[in-house]
């Protein structure tokens, strides 16, 4: 049976290790100068050399050879036994099939008895964050302080599983993504003498695919060489699924035409013809990503036929950016919520006419680089004293406001529209919206909207010019009339609701109470929408 090439591959010496320079150099100096530790931990994203770099060391402490600096050799006998799997002190552990306290402490009554071949015994516990908590407490004081003949050397792929107990007793050694650079150059020597013929963009679509790993990536390569004798970015994209489909391109042309019965006609013909509906919401998102790259100025990152970059070229031209954020967003939101769509369908369908309809986020047009762009409004100052109120002149009522509700403005008649208006909030901005979700409806008096917060923080981020407009033009669209907001802090409890007797009287009278001051501000109309 043939070895997989990410075996064949592992690398046998320090110098093979590839993108983790800054770990190999620290454990190197620790077996040259004979300082190795007790027990190391190894963390970071699969496929980038965390299981290798542990076999190294174990080879590198038991290695035979004479001169310290070059240890591991890897001719030694047992350097050779580890590399074919037969060194009786290297003991490997795959902690998800080993979680018990009882696994624990068999491992601990063994780990006294003296190595069997080399100087000392390693123990590597891969994926040691799927051991239970007991497990980990029956780990701990043998970790703290084994026999001076054994090496712990914990890997993770999340650290943030591992108990603060164990992290700090270890050396700890955090692990990167490799490159896509360095990813392709070890390809292209891997194809070089395994006479795999590979196109040098098939190449850079693998490492990519890859998102960082070595080891995926050079399992792609072994997987396409077993498709054809030469290797094309086509068939990379073709076997990898990256490959734009042309019903998508023709779904996002519908969409710039404003074409609602041909988009879902072209939905309903992907389905028919067998496609994945979340599969499918993926493709959508991957070509709108790129057209999103395209239109930042960053396209040349994407790895793209001429044919398929003049297409996408010409299609990013023609679109809004806040248009694209919310098409991307649409389809992102089918393809994980497609799962729970009774119809297989109804998520595309529901995302192409959200995409229809009319971008209500802010306009975004980069047209010249950030340094030369015309200086953004300085915040509102914060006030001084903690419950001091901010007001907040209103935008003015646009004319095309939506079937207002008419008649005068109560305190329950805006908490029935609560929730309703913090939806077309967080339809125009999201930033807005959670600082809604963060505040208290206190009063309401004629067309003035007292909200309360938690914090001065949250209040002036409130009371900032672009927030606080938002707000009041939503709400006076949804109420017909001129909405003045006011924000304060302090205490909830202690703030009024309307229809205690006294209404805004008594909210100014209790803010004066509590140490603050509420600053007339002269209602102005006439200031200009941002």
């Amino acid at each position: 049976m043939a070895q997989a090439l990410y075996r064949t591959w592992r690398p046998a010496l320090w110098d093979e290790v590839v993108g983790q320079d800054h770990i190999v150099q620290t454990l190197k100096n620790a077996i040259a100068t004979d300082r190795v530790g007790h027990a190391y931990l190894f963390a970071g994203p699969k496929g980038t050399g965390k299981t290798t770099s542990a076999r190294l060391l174990a080879k590198g402490v038991n290695c035979l050879e004479d001169s310290l600096e070059k240890r591991p050799c890897n001719h030694c006998a047992n350097c050779l036994a580890v590399n074919e799997g037969r060194f009786l002190d290297l003991i490997e552990i795959d902690a998800a099939s080993n979680t018990s306290v009882d696994d624990v402490r068999e491992l601990r009554d063994k780990i006294n008895f003296s190595p069997s071949q080399g100087r000392f015994k390693v123990y590597i516990i891969d994926e040691v964050h799927m051991l239970s908590t007991s497990a980990f407490n029956a780990l701990l004081k043998t970790l703290e302080e084994p026999p001076s003949h054994v090496i712990f050397i914990l890997c993770t792929t999340e650290i943030h599983k591992i108990p603060a107990t164990v992290l700090s007793r270890c050396q700890r050694h955090e692990f990167r993504r490799i490159p896509v650079p360095v990813i392709v150059q070890k390809l292209k020597e891997l194809c070089k003498q395994e006479k795999i013929k590979i196109d040098d963009d098939a190449l850079t679509l693998i490492a990519r695919q890859a998102t960082g790993s070595m080891r995926d990536a050079i399992s792609l390569v072994d997987q396409l060489s077993s498709i054809s004798k030469k290797i094309t970015l086509s068939i990379a994209q073709d076997v990898l699924g990256t490959a734009t489909n042309q019903s998508v391109i023709d779904l996002v042309e519908a969409s710039m035409a404003g074409s609602s019965g041909k988009g879902l006609e072209i939905i309903h013909q992907a389905l028919d013809s067998g496609a994945d509906p979340r599969q499918y919401a993926r493709q959508v998102v991957d070509y709108l990503r790129d057209l999103l790259v395209i239109k930042m100025d960053a396209g040349k990152q994407l790895e793209l036929t001429p044919e398929v970059r003049a297409t996408m070229e010409a299609h990013s031209a023609r679109f809004k950016m806040n248009r694209l954020v919310n098409m991307i967003q649409a389809f992102t939101s089918a393809a994980i919520e497609l799962k729970a769509n009774w119809h297989p369908g109804l998520g595309l369908e529901l995302a192409y006419a959200e995409a229809l309809a009319p971008a209500t986020t802010p306009q975004v047009e980069v047209t010249a680089p950030p340094e030369q762009l015309p200086a953004q409004p300085k915040p509102t100052p914060k006030a001084k004293a903690s419950s001091n109120p901010v007001e907040v002149a209103p935008k003015p009522v646009e004319s095309d406001r939506p079937s207002p509700i008419t008649g005068p403005i109560t305190l329950d008649l805006v908490q029935e529209h609560w929730e309703a208006l913090k939806r077309a909030v967080k339809s125009r901005n999201t930033v807005t919206s959670a600082l809604m979700n963060s505040s208290r409806l206190v009063d309401v008096d004629g067309s003035t909207v007292v909200i309360n917060f938690s914090s001065d923080l949250l209040r002036d981020k409130m009371a900032d010019e672009q927030n606080s407009r938002m707000v009041c033009s939503v709400m006076s669209k949804y109420f017909g009339q001129d909405v003045r907001l006011i924000c304060t802090t302090g205490e909830r409890d202690a703030l009024p609701k309307s229809g205690a007797n006294g209404g805004m009287q008594q909210v100014e009278e209790t803010i004066k109470k509590l140490g603050g001051q509420l600053r007339e501000i002269p209602t102005d109309y006439s200031v200009k929408d941002e």
